[in-house]
């Protein structure tokens, strides 16, 4: 049983108690309350008194669809990474290209801003 503090009582049967360091951050908290509450509910499992939902809880977890629903959510992530990544990536090599047409419209004479001026003058110099 967890108490104020972060007192919880030791395993197999000792009476004595151990505080745990409340973490630091929201995420780690709950990472602290979720591995209490998967021991406790190891040992009710392990004593024998654990409810009908625990026992549901813990055998739909290692059922097969629930693996399969797993990898599925975890591969639709990477899936989102992925095309975040490709955006970004997309977006860099637009700005590369960018950069090298205003570089070479610099080097030639033309200012990067004043595109039409720079495609009328190459309409020109074909009629040359």
């Amino acid at each position: 049983m967890v108490t104020k503090g972060g007192i919880v009582p030791m395993t197999k049967g000792e009476k004595k108690h151990r505080t745990i360091k409340p973490a630091l951050t929201p995420e780690g908290r709950e990472n602290q309350l979720v591995s209490l509450a998967v021991g406790l509910a190891e040992k009710q499992m392990l004593e024998g008194t654990a409810s009908s939902q625990v026992i549901t809880h813990y055998l739909k977890l290692g059922s097969t669809k629930e693996k399969l629903e797993y990898e599925f959510k975890r591969k639709q992530m990477e899936l989102i990474e992925a095309k975040t990544e490709a955006l970004q990536s997309a977006k860099n090599v637009e700005i590369l290209y960018k950069d090298a047409l205003d570089a070479m419209r610099h080097y030639g004479g033309y200012e990067s801003n004043d595109e039409n001026s720079f495609r009328e003058n190459e309409d020109n110099k074909d009629d040359e």
